[in-house]
Order: C-alpha cells, then sequence, then structure tokens
C-alpha cells in the first residue's frame, strides 16, 4: 500500500478546500483521482461527487458555500455556461464547460477536455489526411471537433441523430454533418462522443454499424467507464490502434487539479492516480 492510499482517511478540518463533480451519471474515478492526488501532495483538500437536480442551484452553491472548483459532465456543460462569471477561452471557442474555478466568488468556466484530446491526438501517429467520423455533437464532441482540426484533420464528419446541433457543430469549422452512416461507409477513423457504451442501458451499444468499424483503420472513444467499451473491444479485436477513455480522463483530471491547486502533478502521480481511480 502506497504512502497516499494509508493516509486516505485523514481528518478534515475548517480549513479543507471542498472540490466536486456535477454529473448526472457520476463516477467514483473522479473522486478517487483527485483526493490520491491531494494525499500523495499532502493537500487539505477533499473532492465529492454530486448529482444534481437544479443545477443552476448547484453552481449556486459552488459560489456561496465556496466551493474551490467543479467537474461538470453529462450533460451540464453547456446548460452552466449562463451560470458563471468569465468563460475562459478554452471554453468560449467550443461553447463547453468542463470545469468551473472559484476565484473569491468570481467562476471561471474552463474546458480541460479539448486538451486532453488534443495531447492524446499529437502523440499517435494517425494520418492526417485520414477520414474521420466523429458520433456526437454534445460538450466531449466538441471538445473533440476542435481538437482534430487543430491536429490538422480536414476531412471530418459530424454523425448526430439531433440535426440541429449536428449540423450547428459540423458548420462551425466546415465539416459534414450525416444522420448515421450506413454499413458501407469508410471512414478511417472512428471517434465516439456519446455515451454508447458506457455503463448502465447503453452499456452494449455500438456507435457505428459493425461493417464500418471492421473497415476502419483506428479508433477513439472518450467514454471512461468502462475503458473497454464494445467500440474498444472490436478494435483491439482487430488489432487496430485505439485510445480509450480513460486515457482522457487522466489529461482532463490532471489539468483540472492544476487549476484548482496551482500545482502540475508529474506524469508518475497522473498515472498512479489513474490506476487507483479504475480500480473496483
Amino acid at each position: 500500500m502506497s504512502s497516499s492510499e494509508s493516509s486516505h482517511a485523514r481528518v478534515l478540518d475548517r480549513d479543507t478546500v471542498l472540490c466536486v463533480s456535477l454529473a448526472a451519471r457520476p463516477s467514483n474515478i473522479g473522486t478517487r483521482f483527485h483526493n490520491y492526488l491531494y494525499n500523495a501532495l499532502g493537500l487539505n483538500y477533499v473532492y465529492k461527487a454530486f448529482a444534481p437536480t437544479d443545477i443552476a442551484a448547484a453552481v449556486a452553491g459552488i459560489r456561496g458555500l465556496p466551493i474551490r472548483g467543479a467537474a461538470v459532465s453529462m450533460p451540464y456543460k453547456e446548460a452552466v455556461l449562463e451560470l458563471v462569471d468569465v468563460t475562459e477561452p478554452s471554453a468560449a471557442a467550443i461553447d463547453s464547460v468542463n470545469t468551473i474555478v472559484n476565484e473569491a466568488g468570481v467562476l471561471h468556466a474552463y474546458n480541460t477536455d479539448f486538451q486532453a484530446v488534443a495531447d492524446l491526438l499529437a502523440d499517435t501517429d494517425f494520418d492526417r489526411s485520414w477520414s474521420v467520423a466523429v458520433a456526437g455533437s454534445g460538450g466531449m464532441a466538441k471538445a473533440v471537433v476542435a481538437a482534430l482540426r487543430e491536429a490538422g484533420f480536414s476531412e471530418v464528419t459530424v454523425v448526430a441523430r439531433n440535426t440541429q446541433t449536428g449540423t450547428d457543430l459540423a458548420g462551425r469549422y466546415g465539416f459534414a454533418y450525416r444522420s448515421a452512416l450506413a454499413d458501407d461507409d469508410r471512414p478511417d477513423l472512428l471517434v465516439n462522443a456519446t455515451p454508447m457504451g458506457m455503463s448502465g442501458d447503453a452499456a452494449e451499444q455500438l456507435p457505428f454499424p459493425t461493417a464500418v468499424i471492421e473497415a476502419a483503420r483506428a479508433g477513439f472513444d472518450v467514454v471512461a467507464l468502462p475503458p473497454d467499451t464494445p467500440l474498444v473491444r472490436a478494435l483491439r479485436a482487430a488489432g487496430k490502434p485505439v485510445i480509450s477513455g480513460d486515457a482522457v480522463i487522466a489529461g482532463q483530471a490532471a489539468a483540472q487539479f492544476a487549476l484548482y491547486t496551482g500545482i502540475t502533478p508529474s506524469p508518475e502521480l497522473v498515472a498512479e492516480a489513474s490506476e487507483y481511480s479504475r480500480r473496483s
């Protein structure tokens, strides 16, 4: 057992700084990740996940308690934009928030998803001339599409059942829109930015037709729980490179941690925290 795990049950006091997450279906991943790092670095912080039924009241609570920071997940990434005071460039660029930082009662909104996806794409040898299909048009899809554009991909199709949000997202970057892919479509890179494959009702759902997955060169799934989604399993079984959601959540959470605490954790500590966060 590491020193950070053995000190997990530390005593909290009136000076303990609270950070939270706001999601419709919160997991233990972020809670374990942040608390592991707080313990490892001897910080008087604690992190707790919540599933708010009133997002406006929840954000008001961040300001009033005061809570230092909040991670924001589906389905609140767009809804909180009108509830914060300052929209930082990372969130303003894609109209989506995944992090709120409370600076003495002034709420600043950021998006660390974008940087996490951009960093992961930069570490691959995926050919930038490949055609790409992105399933989804919500907050995470916005971060993915923006990161693909920054990485140099130009042949991108947004695949979404919601015509309005799908066409809006595609049009923002000059990309194509489709409501669905057919069996004979052949994008090289498949990216899932929907809840399909997530634990629960969507656990066994595939975001693309089986024939499309079989023909793809590589894949990227942002779903972190579980990291071995049906899409990830299918691509790996075919021997194709794939980025899984556990890498995304670790990267964006490390960036959040730095915003909350002012400390950038080492890659080794991030890897330890990420591994610990996924233990059952």
